[in-house]
């Protein structure tokens, strides 16, 4: 086989493998082909929703004298480019570099080093190309042309539609390059000090993105631009600098603009070149230094501290199955990652929240804790429905599935009623205690304690109507059954639905400080009901546990061409 082919095969595989597929059900043919499209049609979709809310305000930037409108506009394009490509960068923190497979399975065969070398480094250009092309395919035309000045001509539409792109893949490429050159870093530790960190990195990069695009100061006149303070901030904010790298090239309100957008369109070049170098540094030194460190270090290392104690939840098997589903989700590093992800998205949300609360009642963050109270009821009741999704969505996704043969040969002695019961006694512990027990300690401190209190009832509540209306028809063992990419939509619909949610809860936060009484007592009956609406359809459940989506095929093809 000569390079030039080994490189395709192994480009494709690198591709691919960003998805992780060792979870992918094997019996309904999941392949990781499969769920790049899916990734990519949800980008799509968002594109679509863009296109269409660049067209309806794209009338109004057009006829504007003065930058601001099409400053904002550009500059939140820009955002959302680089947050879209850094969490995607997160989320296959584990499958952009070499890793131990890799070595194992590659190193024997008759594979060049630096085929292996460019292989990876073409399937991750390929992936910031998918991401960033898929987000703008519709809003990246539609939005400069909306904001094209009248008077250019199809020529001038055309360069700034051209410029336009340029802008958003600079961006998206100083994204990826700033989590590489970060994992780079980062693999240069010891390899358990490398799998303890990657966690925090990613939850923390995750963190640096959302705040970037919600909490960035808004600049209106190249006045405010120019200014000493703003200088010294700019130099910290990267979407000003693409921003600055867009003005510059297309040409608009250059007289009104150019002294302010000449430094920033400089510090994207500076910094634009050296992620690149970091990150392409990154990859040489991972395949110099740390390959030989994976092979020799081992990726599990026994811990020094005691197990972790947990009360006896219900009888044997119940608590058993309930300690299993929770010490799987701690000890989890991919399932605690996805959960902090979620977390850190209802954090952002509460922030953007409380902050707009506080604008939009005139008022400073005492009297949004204390004289206003219903801004923090909706800040809790939004952490609480994103720890709840967070953990019910990775309880479809398996640790190791290789693994689950240890419930396929245990007799499971207890009915479905009971292995529902326990799952449910997981997810509350996990998703609905901590932020209950965390919202009384703080409204203790802001509120009357009768007022904390019964709003921490209705939390406990909420939660508990929640665990019972994702539970109905669960018949899995968490994190032991396969995983078929798009069975689920509720994560899809929540975060498409999230103005609609936010608003709702807003109204319900209104009603629940005007009634309590009568809140607790509406929420403890909808409870009660979903209590029995649940043990009523697990017992109609069949006692054998799904450990596959779909059953396999009798017969299976080996896809062997003639």
């Amino acid at each position: 086989m000569n390079t030039r082919v080994q490189f395709r095969v192994l480009y494709r595989q690198f591709l691919f493998r960003l998805m992780d597929v060792e979870m992918l059900s094997t019996s309904a043919r999941g392949d990781a082909s499969g769920l790049l499209g899916q990734f990519g049609a949800l980008l799509v979709f968002g594109s679509v929703l863009l296109a269409w809310a660049g067209g309806a305000v794209g009338s109004e930037v057009r006829h504007m004298t003065t930058p601001a409108g099409v400053w904002g506009a550009e500059r939140f394009m820009v955002s959302l480019t680089m947050l879209t490509v850094g969490v995607f960068a997160l989320l296959n923190w584990e499958s952009t570099f070499l890793e131990r497979r890799d070595i194992l399975v590659l190193g024997p065969l008759p594979v060049r080093g630096r085929t292996l070398l460019a292989a990876k480094i073409a399937a991750a250009a390929a992936a910031l190309g998918i991401t960033v092309i898929a987000l703008n395919c519709f809003a990246g035309f539609i939005w400069p042309m909306a904001m094209s000045p009248d008077g250019v001509g199809i020529a001038g539409t055309a360069w700034f539609v051209a410029v336009f792109w340029v802008a958003l893949f600079a961006s998206g490429l100083f994204s990826y390059c700033l989590v590489l050159s970060v994992q780079a870093a980062a693999s240069q530790l010891p390899r358990r000090w490398y799998l303890r960190i990657s966690p925090v990195l990613q939850v923390g990069g995750f963190a640096f993105f959302l705040l970037m695009i919600c909490f960035q100061p808004s600049f209106r006149t190249p006045e405010e631009l120019l200014s000493p303070q703003s200088q010294r901030l700019l130099a910290w904010l990267p979407p000003y600098w693409f921003q600055g790298l867009l003005s510059e090239l297309s040409g608009i309100f250059r007289e009104q603009s150019h002294a302010a957008m000449a430094p920033l369109a400089a510090h994207a070049i500076v910094n634009l070149s050296i992620a690149i170098a970091l990150a392409s540094g990154g990859f040489l030194l991972n395949y110099m230094r740390t390959l030989r460190k994976i092979v020799e270090e081992p990726d599990i290392a026994p811990s020094a501290r005691g197990a972790l104690w947990l009360p006896r939840l219900g009888r044997r098997p119940q608590t058993a199955l309930t300690h299993f589903v929770i010490r799987t989700l701690l000890r989890s590093r991919r399932q605690r990652t996805i959960v902090a992800f979620y977390l850190g998205g209802g954090l952002a949300l509460v922030a953007v929240y409380l902050g707009g609360a506080r604008a939009a009642l005139h008022t400073d963050w005492a009297g949004i804790a204390q004289r206003v109270p219903f801004p923090l009821a909706v800040a809790s009741v939004l952490m609480l429905a994103a720890t709840w999704l967070g953990t019910r969505s990775v309880f479809s996704l398996p640790v190791d599935l290789r693994a689950n043969w240890v419930f396929r040969i245990v007799p499971l002695t207890y009915d479905s009623r009971e292995r529902v019961a326990a799952v449910r006694r997981a997810l509350v512990v996990l998703a609905v205690l901590p932020v209950a027990v965390a919202s009384a300690g703080l409204l203790l401190i802001l509120w009357p304690w009768r007022m904390a209190l019964e709003h921490t009832l209705v939390l406990v509540l909420l939660g508990s109507v929640l665990a019972d209306a994702s539970l109905r028809g669960f018949h899995k063992i968490p994190f032991a059954c396969s995983w078929l990419p798009g069975r689920s939509k509720v994560h899809m619909v929540f975060w498409f639905g999230v103005l609609p949610v936010v608003y709702a809860i807003h109204r319900l936060a209104q009603l629940e400080q005007r009634a309590m009484p009568a809140a607790v007592a509406v929420l403890a009956i909808v409870a009660g009901a979903a209590r029995i609406v649940t043990d009523t359809a697990a017992s109609r459940l069949e006692p054998e546990v799904k450990f596959e989506e779909v059953a396999a095929d009798e017969l299976v093809g080996l896809g062997i061409g003639s």
